[in-house]
């Protein structure tokens, strides 16, 4: 990943910092953008992965939507490039400020997730005297096999509408005059490797449909949301995930009909592996069991290990040491949840080394925070 010139950059530049590799940001997008075309699927790049300018500005130049969670990340979606036609608004608590601010803008389609919500869009819509097309988001109760804080698509989350609500649904979208149904959602969870699972989307997916057409609702657009896992154990033997395999089981299972279009949101998989945190050890703590290496990074700049006691890899990409050590790397947040990774073979470290923590371009820099004050990390490219 990092040659001895890309190294010794590193050096000169003040630390922690997130440094993104553009040319394999691009070799992605092209991926993903070459395989997706031969089977016409609409890719919306998911922003709550990152919403970085630079890197938003490369992935809208590839035609591909936008998938927003906020009203934040719509303006920030017009702002670097991507067509408002190509714009779906997620989120299970958009504001009445934030769906008016997208009415106005014509976005393509909101995605709903309760009643309540259609009810809200539908009276916002009338009193500016717009159509909202939406999408409604269904948890079709399908296991995603990943960390409990990022799966969505059971009965009991948080997320979308259940099965048994749907015939309230259809009711409701019949009676407002200022909402049409134009598609159905899913998102089962995040960090998905079974791919598996994604045929038994599939499945509930076919059955779903079949039942609003049964209905005499013709639906035109199928989002089955995004969740691609990505391997953060060896980024460099898989540095852009598997497309191919991915894309293909929803062409093969998936019953799509000649008038619709079917839609995806990935955001990790396309930005995770071209993104690394680069951040200097400050000192070498020797316990009495144990020793850490203490960085000038810490949960403020990449939270993920501390959230969801998520792995990254952990480069020491400075040392010239042959043998090893074991290392638990740490930040220096006043938390003890404050780590990147336990028990860490590292070359031996010494304080100075400049430390890399992979597969950091999703969930990184757009989760920072301001705690202790500490100084926000920069993105370098």
């Amino acid at each position: 990943m990092f040659d001895n010139q890309i190294i010794e950059r590193f050096k000169q530049i003040e630390t922690p910092f997130y440094y993104y590799d553009l040319n394999l940001l691009n070799r992605t997008l092209a991926t993903v953008k070459r395989l997706a075309d031969s089977y016409n699927f609409h890719v919306h790049y998911a922003m709550k992965a990152n919403s970085n300018d630079q890197l938003l500005k490369v992935i809208s130049s590839y035609g591909f939507g936008a998938d927003c969670v906020s009203g934040g990340e719509v303006l920030k979606a017009l702002e670097t490039g991507f067509d408002r036609k190509h714009i779906v608004f997620a989120g299970v608590g958009k504001s009445d400020k934030e769906m008016i601010n997208a009415l106005e803008k014509d976005i393509f389609c909101f995605n709903c997730e309760s009643t309540q919500e259609i009810e809200v869009l539908n009276e916002l819509a009338k009193k500016i005297d717009k159509t909202a097309f939406i999408a409604v988001r269904i948890n079709p109760n399908v296991e995603a096999n990943t960390h409990k804080y990022i799966a969505t698509g059971k009965d009991e989350n948080k997320f979308g509408i259940n099965r048994i609500e749907l015939d309230a649904i259809v009711d409701l979208v019949k009676k407002s005059s200022h909402i049409r149904l134009i598609g159905i959602h899913f998102h089962i969870g995040s960090q998905i490797q079974n791919l598996d699972n994604f045929k038994n989307l599939c499945t509930r997916i076919n059955e779903i449909q079949d039942w609003f057409e049964s209905k005499g609702i013709p639906l035109t657009e199928i989002n089955v949301g995004g969740g691609l896992g990505i391997n953060y154990q060896e980024p460099d033997k898989e540095e852009i995930t598997d497309f191919e395999n991915y894309f293909g089981i929803f062409h093969q299972h998936l019953q799509v009909k000649p008038h619709q279009r079917v839609h995806f949101e990935l955001g990790r998989s396309i930005v995770a592996q071209c993104g690394s945190l680069i951040s200097k050890v400050l000192y070498i703590k020797k316990g009495v069991n144990k020793q850490f290496a203490i960085l000038d990074a810490g949960m403020n700049i990449l939270i993920r290990p501390a959230l969801y006691q998520a792995y990254h890899k952990i480069e020491n990409i400075t040392s010239n040491s042959s043998e090893t050590a074991t290392y638990e790397v740490v930040g220096p947040i006043c938390e003890s949840a404050d780590f990147f990774g336990k028990d860490v073979s590292l070359p031996i470290t010494q304080r100075g080394d400049l430390i890399a923590v992979r597969s950091a371009g999703a969930y990184g820099e757009v989760m920072m925070s301001l705690y202790n004050l500490k100084e926000q990390a920069k993105s370098v490219f």
